[in-house]
Order: structure tokens, then sequence, then C-alpha cells
């Protein structure tokens, strides 16, 4: 019989839905310096952004745990429509303070 090895990264937000609910209703958000290029550069609003983490959905298998991201190494995937039905990828990750940080996003099949 097979036993899982623990993991070694720290273990991700639980209630994710609701942190990033909660961050976008009270304001505790802001672009990484990557996330500000990529909308320029992909032409996505902060509203397309926003829109997609409240209704779209968290795709767990693409959540990744990086160093750069300090002792809350995690980022999240979610992916949803715009309202003009773009289909966009969204990854954010959270600070000390719980602050989401808008890492990128990425329209899908283009």
């Amino acid at each position: 019989m097979k036993t899982k090895k623990p993991s070694p990264n720290p273990p991700k937000l639980g209630n994710l839905h609701k942190v990033v609910r909660e961050c976008i209703e009270q304001g505790r958000y802001r672009d990484t310096t990557h996330g500000s290029e990529r909308k320029v550069e992909r032409s996505i609003s902060l509203l397309e952004i926003l829109h997609v983490l409240k209704r779209g959905r968290h795709v767990p298998k693409r959540d990744k745990y990086e160093l750069e991201y300090g002792d809350y190494g995690w980022s999240y995937c979610f992916e949803g429509k715009t309202i003009d039905e773009r289909l966009l990828r969204v990854v954010v990750a959270f600070d000390e303070e719980t602050q989401m940080l808008i890492v990128t996003a990425v329209e899908l099949g283009k």
C-alpha cells in the first residue's frame, strides 16, 4: 500500500472563493509589475479580471507553489468568461496581509 508523502510546501488557502470576493469588495488587491504589463499587452481590463475572479472557476491543477512569493508562495488559477464572452485565465497570489496580487491574465483560445 502506497503512503502519501507529506508536502514540503505550506498548505493552500482555505475558502479561496470567499477570500477572493472579500479582497475585491474591500479593495485589497493590486497588480504585480508583471500583471500590469500583461494587462496592457493583452488588452485585458481590470474590470474583466475582477469579473472572472468573482464568477469564474478555480482550477486547482494549475495552482503553483513558487518561492518568489515568500512564505505565502501559492498562486491560484481562475478561468471564466468576461461579459463579452472572452475566455480568460487569471492568476493571483496573496501577500502576508492577505492582499490579493494579480500575477497575470491571458485570453484563452486566441
